[in-house]
């Protein structure tokens, strides 16, 4: 089995937040939209190798499992 270290990024909208865990083996991922009021959204993605530069061009910035762990888990909405 393979120990993976992934990776987290945010950016931050008027309406909405989004929080993106990247694996950076494979380049899969999970994205949680969470929106100021209603149910917070998880996607399953697959990046390329140019994820890096298209996070940095859209403006995330690097952020903290801890944060992105306590949406999905629902613990705070």
């Amino acid at each position: 089995m393979q120990h993976v270290v992934h990776e987290y990024f945010k950016r931050e909208f008027d309406d909405f937040t989004v929080l993106v865990q990247l694996n950076p083996v494979d380049y899969t991922g999970v994205e949680l939209t969470i929106p100021k009021s209603g149910t917070i959204e998880k996607r399953k993605l697959e990046f390329d190798e140019d994820i890096y530069e298209d996070l940095k061009v859209d403006g995330f910035a690097q952020s903290s499992a801890l944060e992105f762990n306590i949406y999905l888990k629902g613990l705070k909405s």
